[in-house]
């Protein structure tokens, strides 16, 4: 089966390309450095020649509040008009746990709109939201750091392993389209505590401080505005095994 994997040179892209080609099925990584450019449009066409499936795994780490709108809700179109010129079957998209409960978040609200052009397209969909990756811990304790402590929400978070998301997108990807699937980690907690959890795990003495009217990607958390829905699928490893595991082999 040939399958379009845009973002495929990305983290959880690539491993879901290597997924598929270990599994024998034809999987091509779409990005600008492969000569595809999802928010152009360029290359595409060429790329979905033949292909049965298309995997939207792209991302975006700009900090400008219009960039991930450019990104995920123009992409989508491109990819999704592209798909539907090409015959594509299915049509599946990576998002995130929480798009549709934070509109005040320019991040989330571009997620949510990726969703909506991708479930209005007319090509058999998926939409995978998935939790925070245990990665990205640290890309919010940065982010929470005022210049003097790390300022962070009272709310819970769910954090994943890459490699469950990657492994959940290859097998829908070459299953049936099977609507809105939610994938969580194995544990809901403070995210003030993955926080401590993370720089005590890096030798960082910065004080963590847990502020209810913190802001997260923008907006202000609920307790469960991160938290997937009842029915998600979970994942097994939990952020503590996560930061044992050596860096090379996460």
């Amino acid at each position: 089966m040939r399958v379009v994997v845009a973002g495929g040179t990305g983290r959880t892209g690539a491993e879901v390309v290597a997924r598929l080609r270990a599994a024998g099925h034809e999987a091509v990584a779409a990005a600008r450095s492969t000569g595809v450019d999802v928010v152009t449009g360029d290359g595409l066409a060429r790329a979905l020649a033949g292909a049965r499936v298309v995997v939207d795994a792209t991302g975006t780490t700009a900090g400008q509040p219009e960039e991930p709108l450019r990104l995920f809700e123009g992409g989508a179109r491109n990819l999704a008009r592209a798909a539907r010129d090409a015959g594509v079957a299915h049509h599946l998209v990576l998002s995130v746990v929480g798009a549709d409960a934070l509109p005040d978040s320019p991040y989330l609200r571009a997620k949510l709109a990726q969703e909506d052009v991708v479930r209005g397209a007319g090509t058999p969909w998926t939409v995978l939201r998935a939790t925070q990756f245990h990665e990205f811990v640290g890309t919010v304790v940065e982010g929470a750091y005022d210049g003097r402590v790390v300022r962070v929400s009272a709310a819970r978070m769910q954090p994943v392993a890459v490699d469950e998301v990657a492994d959940l997108l290859a097998g829908l990807a070459v299953g049936a389209p099977a609507g809105l699937v939610e994938l969580g980690g194995p544990q809901a907690l403070p995210v003030g505590d993955l926080a401590a959890r993370w720089l005590a795990a890096h030798g960082d003495p910065r004080e963590v401080v847990v502020d209810p009217a913190a802001r997260y990607a923008g907006a202000v958390l609920q307790d469960a505005s991160l938290l997937p829905g009842p029915g998600a699928r979970t994942g097994t490893t939990t952020f503590a095994q996560w930061l044992r595991t050596p860096v090379g082999q996460r």
